[in-house]
């Protein structure tokens, strides 16, 4: 089976070989979407929502993907790359929830992005907090002194 994927946009950040893994959101400088004109009407109502998922081709990464993985977070654990957010995977698709700021015509400005700048934009959809918000989602594998008391549970691990 061949899957096929064309851009509807790009993104655009002040990052043009490494983007931070975390803390991005408050960074500084110009982070926008600009989707493609003939899109637009896609955009409609879109600034009614405070977030939207991005899905994006990662087009950098060059890296060749392993099933195990030593995450920069981890503290030194090994983990399977599906438990992880690593860029190098088997099929480089990114997902990431942006808080929007304001849309001019095809532009959706939002906080800082965790993505390179001319990265290929898949997909929207809107980030609806009754839909999206899991209330018992935990940290997995990561260790539980960085995950917030009232969120440990003796079954999370």
């Amino acid at each position: 089976m061949e899957i096929n994927f064309s851009p509807i946009g790009r993104i655009h950040s002040p990052y043009k070989e490494d983007a931070p893994f975390t803390n991005y959101e408050d960074a500084e400088g110009e982070f926008y979407v600009e989707v493609d004109k003939k899109y637009l009407d896609g955009l409609y109502l879109l600034d009614k929502l405070t977030y939207c998922y991005l899905i994006f081709y990662i087009h950098k990464s060059h890296k060749k993907p392993h099933l195990r993985v030593h995450p920069p977070r981890g503290g030194g654990k090994e983990v399977g790359l599906f438990a992880t957010r690593s860029p190098n995977r088997y099929n480089p698709i990114g997902l990431t929830i942006a808080k929007i700021k304001k849309i001019e015509g095809n532009r959706i400005y939002t906080a800082g992005l965790d993505i390179l700048d001319g990265t290929p934009l898949l997909d929207i959809k809107p980030y609806i907090r009754d839909f999206d918000m899991k209330d018992d989602a935990n940290l997995g594998w990561i260790e539980p002194a960085s995950q917030p008391k009232d969120k440990l549970s003796p079954d999370a691990f």
